[in-house]
């Protein structure tokens, strides 16, 4: 059975659009999969990135036009610019941990509900309501939004640095730590699913 590791920033669009593709090709082979939400824009400082709010207008530009496109061929609802962006990231993540640490409900689900609640339903991933309501939805304690939060933290720092050692530098970023093949982009997962096919 393969073993992916996972890592995605909590507002990331990417991840958002590539959120219900990635569970239904890790269901359909089988894979094991850890999810490790982190720090994306302390991400871009550690690994040569640019935050969006300091691109060039014509990156931004394109990046704009990509996610019409993708939205559009995915047939996925999308807010391009969601208000309050970008959220605070942390409170989110530290509830997908804390979830993924007690078990018993969807994780993927939760995700794909908090990515979703920032892009397409002008929700704050930053409010305890707006995490409850995910954990709840995805089979989970709705009180990890609160209870999660130091374990969550420590957790969180500890992704960021397992991303920097991993060779990760964006989000959605997949790596089958079997063999360490790596995947960046939600545009990259055919490439993952014809890989995961060969193991």
């Amino acid at each position: 059975m393969a073993r992916i590791d996972y890592y995605f920033g909590t507002f990331s669009p990417w991840a958002y659009l590539g959120g219900p593709r990635f569970e239904e090709i890790a269901a359909r082979h089988g894979a094991d999969v850890t999810y490790k939400p982190l720090d994306l824009l302390g991400l871009f400082d550690r690994t040569g990135g640019v935050r969006p709010a300091q691109r060039h207008q014509s990156r931004m530009e394109y990046r704009m036009q990509e996610l019409k496109r993708w939205s559009k061929r995915l047939g996925m609802e999308m807010n391009y610019t969601p208000p309050g962006y970008p959220p605070n990231p942390a409170p989110s993540s530290y509830a997908i941990i804390a979830a993924q640490k007690a078990g018993g409900g969807d994780v993927g689900g939760l995700v794909n509900a908090i990515l979703r609640a920032c892009w397409a339903e002008d929700k704050d991933i930053a409010s305890d309501e707006v995490i409850r309501e995910a954990l709840e939805a995805n089979g989970f304690d709705g009180n990890l939004a609160t209870t999660g939060l130091f374990d969550g933290a420590v957790t969180y720092e500890k992704n960021l640095e397992d991303a920097v050692e991993a060779g990760v530098f964006g989000s959605p970023f997949y790596i089958v730590t079997d063999t360490d093949e790596r995947f960046w982009g939600q545009d990259h997962l055919e490439l993952l699913d014809d890989y995961l096919g060969t193991l």
